[in-house]
């Protein structure tokens, strides 16, 4: 597809929004939202993409794709109806952003890499925040998961960390020995936090995504579970009989 091509299609869904929104002759849903009700389904939208993409369903993705440039085209129409910005100011920033961030390709800088982008994001985090702190712009609506991660690797860069993974371990013990000790329910949901936090600490030092991990962990649960949840007697039996079946799915369903 050319880049005429490209132009026109945004165009057009550019075109459709601006009708949807209008106060006299538009949709009666799209034409009274705001940024804070559309949110949500910006952030579902993407996990969509995400999905669609662990599947491995193009045809799905390019769908996605659509409903997750529908959520940008919005807040760009909501915001130039505000005189905030326009969709080409959203367009001028991620692209002058991306620049910025590669000057070994765009700019004079003979070498670069991610901890060159590290540098480069912290500097304009510096300039951008009043907030100084190195936990600064981590956003608050990323998941739990992910945003434990984004915290923890921004506290280790100013060296507050374990000096290897054997910390990060007697860490859960700990938050699992004061799990076992909490009294009452708002107690017992501080030291869960607590002790998730510590788990997502010891992916960290392992290298692996905790986000992407629990994620694996839902799908082969699910897996299991339709697998068992077929059976015909599944109704019937009782714990340890279903127990049965789980051990036999896990067999059968191995990854």
């Amino acid at each position: 597809m050319s880049d005429q091509q490209n132009s026109a299609g945004l165009a057009r869904l550019v075109s459709i929004m601006r009708r949807l929104r209008d106060p006299e002759t538009g949709c009666e849903w799209d034409s009274v939202q705001d940024f804070g009700t559309i949110a949500p389904y910006t952030i579902e939208e993407a996990y969509e993409v995400a999905d669609a993409i662990a599947r491995g369903d193009m045809a799905d993705l390019a769908e996605e794709l659509g409903d997750l440039q529908l959520q940008v085209i919005f807040h760009s129409v909501m915001a130039e109806e505000e005189g905030a910005f326009t969709l080409a100011d959203v367009f001028a920033k991620i692209s002058d952003k991306m620049e910025r961030r590669h000057p070994h390709i765009f700019g004079e800088a003979e070498n670069g890499g991610h901890h060159l982008w590290e540098e480069i994001k912290a500097a304009e985090r510096k300039d951008k925040a009043e907030d100084e702190s190195a936990l600064a712009g981590v956003a608050l609506a990323l998941p739990a998961l992910e945003r434990a991660q984004k915290l923890q690797k921004r506290a280790a860069r100013t060296g507050f960390d374990w000096p290897d993974a054997s910390g990060a371990k007697a860490k859960i013990h700990e938050e699992l020995a004061e799990l076992e000790e909490a009294e009452g329910a708002a107690h017992r949901e501080e030291e869960l936090g607590d002790l998730l936090f510590a788990v997502v600490n010891l992916a960290r030092f392992l290298k692996i995504d905790a986000e992407e991990a629990l994620r694996k962990a839902n799908r082969k649960f699910e897996k299991r579970f339709r697998a068992i949840e077929a059976h015909p007697e599944f109704a019937e039996r009782d714990l340890d009989g279903k127990e049965e079946l789980w051990r036999a799915a896990k067999l059968s369903t191995a990854d």
